[in-house]
């Protein structure tokens, strides 16, 4: 079914600051100058500005900074990722939601996306603080045809993509920590967590959640996170603008995935341990049976922490909690 507030939008986005005539805009949306109207007055009342000259048209003067299909696609020139979105208001958790579209059999590159979540949660069931308006809270689906035992690298993956998206468009410097979390001078705004649907011996599909803290002040935070969480706005001193954040995102994740496919983890290795603020420190590891304590030395070939203890023997991490030493 077409959309035609999408093809609208697209149509501005594809002609920035110009004005755009009610005949072209009805032509490239196969609709009559009345529907075209109609469409562009209910985007007013959304937060959308334009401004209306006899005989020039219409030219979008602002948008809102929403999260909807129609906003992000609009300007996204993607294949695969994010052809397909779905845009809520309030949910529970956009994890369970595109579980559920998953299983009913929703495209590769399906994105599930909210304005807040009431039970958002990242690694071992914590809470994830979603606050209205303010972040990035959404889940990707994929399905790679790659064997089970490599699914962790897709987490991998999502992170260096999300460092070079954000890089990329902010000109911040971010980094990552193992296995998926990303940090801004050493304080978190963004996690991520990667859940499997499988077989014995194949991925049906993936789930990739990603929680990210945008435009959230300070006082948004509570008491317990000030101390070490951030936003990019607080980063970057400025307002972000989530519809591109998310349009940068799917286009450089695009780009990663497909490399992935083709030709497999070792680019994405090297990118991972470039952005790492966890290697060549000395870290606690903390899994569910042990402790240990050494120092992070690199990825192995399949994407598994390596540490060195003081005797110099190596270990492999495949999950646990990392702390860093203070001094190192």
């Amino acid at each position: 079914m077409r959309n035609i507030k999408h093809e609208i939008l697209k149509a501005f986005h594809e002609h920035p600051d110009q004005f755009i005539s009610g005949e072209a805009l009805s032509r490239i949306c196969n609709c009559s100058r009345t529907a075209v109207w109609k469409h562009i007055e209910e985007l007013r009342q959304e937060g959308y500005r334009f401004e209306a000259v006899r005989r020039a048209g219409y030219r979008l003067l602002a948008a809102p900074d929403v999260i909807k299909a129609e906003e992000i696609q609009a300007g996204l020139a993607t294949r695969l990722i994010g052809r397909v979105i779905h845009a809520y208001d309030d949910v529970t958790s956009t994890q369970l939601l595109a579980h559920e579209a998953a299983g009913k059999g929703a495209p590769e590159g399906t994105i599930v996306i909210a304005e807040r979540q009431t039970a958002g949660k990242g690694r071992l069931g914590r809470a994830w603080h979603s606050p209205k308006g303010t972040g990035i809270w959404m889940s990707l689906i994929i399905r790679p045809s790659m064997p089970l035992a490599k699914a962790p690298q897709l987490t991998l993956l999502t992170a260096v993509s999300l460092a070079k998206a954000i890089q990329a468009t902010y000109d911040l410097t971010v980094q990552i920590k193992w296995p998926n979390d990303l940090l801004y001078e050493g304080k978190k705004f963004c996690g991520i967590l990667t859940e499997l649907n499988a077989e014995s011996d194949r991925i049906n599909y993936l789930v990739i959640g990603i929680g990210i803290n945008v435009n959230t002040v300070e006082s948004d935070f509570p008491e317990e996170l000030k101390a070490v969480a951030t936003s990019l706005r607080i980063a970057s001193g400025k307002t972000v603008k989530r519809a591109e954040l998310i349009q940068s995102f799917c286009r450089q994740f695009e780009t990663e995935y497909e490399h992935y496919l083709a030709h497999g983890f070792e680019r994405t290795r090297a990118e991972w341990e470039s952005l790492s603020m966890s290697l060549g420190r000395m870290v606690t590891v903390r899994t569910i049976h042990t402790t240990l304590e050494g120092k992070a030395v690199g990825l192995d070939p399949e994407g598994v922490l390596i540490v060195q203890d003081a005797a110099g023997r190596q270990h492999k991490v495949y999950s646990a909690d990392i702390d860093y030493r203070a001094n190192s």
